[in-house]
């Protein structure tokens, strides 16, 4: 149900010790005393906790009873107290995916701490505690949450299924040769370097962050997956794989819904595009009936 209260927002900086960079989170609840579901939201490739459509986001989901945090993954290039979107192309490029998974978990941890954010305790029910996370955001809350018993449930929206499928032989091979490859941002005509030693982690770490067999043999927790069937992004097909690794996952398909759920960035409106909507609608629908 619905409450007409303003949500409280609060940030707060985290820091790690695998690096130097702090990084910023902030939480959304509305103030009633009585403890609330969190819900824990990962953004994706390129993205950032600010992006679009993601503070309407968080207000809605305050608005419906849980409390919503999210975070800039230490190395997605927005430094705190700056701009507000991409500029540290440097740190990009030397983000990995097991950064960002000990990201997740410092963040996770300091959930749990006493007076560990700004979020009173009274008001977070940590044993019903969820992850949600968009595209490569999806792939790291299921590999988190095969790793972490504190996770109770699991959302992912237009997840990757998998980290090395989509690296051919001749891309690794040019990347390990220079060193560098780089990506195009569209939005901002940035080119995004991402260095070799991307590719060094994920096969230092590869049980830990191999996706199809954690979700088939470590992922016990219930499992959302939502995918748009016109997704230019991730082919909805990946999806489906999900669903075949973890049989008792629910599974839906958004008709004409692309990659974003009809959000971009920057989103000057105060309400969630449709499709977005659905997606919220059909996650708390989700973390309730658990």
């Amino acid at each position: 149900m619905s409450v007409d209260t303003s949500p409280v927002v609060v940030e707060f900086l985290l820091s790690s010790t695998r690096h130097t960079r702090p990084f910023a989170a902030d939480a959304r609840y509305v103030p009633t005393g009585q403890p609330k579901p969190v819900v824990v939201f990962v953004h994706g490739f390129k993205g950032f906790k600010d992006w679009g459509h993601f503070n309407v986001l968080a207000d809605y989901f305050a608005h419906h009873g849980f409390v919503f945090v999210k975070l800039d993954l230490s190395h997605n290039g927005v430094v705190p107290g700056g701009t507000g979107d991409l500029e540290d192309m440097e740190a990009f490029g030397q983000n990995n995916f097991s950064l960002e998974l000990d990201d997740l978990g410092i963040l996770l941890d300091r959930l749990h701490e006493p007076n560990g954010t700004p979020v009173p305790a009274a008001e977070m029910d940590l044993s019903r505690l969820y992850l949600a996370g968009h595209s490569r955001g999806g792939g790291l809350v299921m590999l988190k949450a095969a790793e972490d018993a504190r996770v109770r449930a699991v959302a992912a929206w237009a997840p990757i299924n998998d980290i090395d499928q989509r690296w051919s032989e001749d891309i690794m091979r040019q990347w390990k040769e220079n060193g560098v490859q780089y990506v195009d941002n569209s939005r901002t005509g940035q080119r995004m370097p991402m260095y070799y030693q991307l590719v060094e982690d994920y096969f230092a770490n590869k049980q830990r962050l191999d996706i199809p067999r954690n979700v088939r043999e470590k992922l016990r927790q219930p499992l959302f997956i939502i995918h748009g069937d016109q997704d230019e992004t991730l082919p909805v097909e990946m999806a489906h794989a999900l669903k075949s690794w973890k049989p008792e996952a629910e599974l839906v398909i958004v008709p004409g819904a692309g990659h974003m759920f009809g959000g971009k960035h920057p989103w000057d409106e105060n309400h969630l595009p449709a499709q977005a909507q659905e997606v919220a609608d059909r996650t708390i629908a989700f973390f309730r009936g658990l």
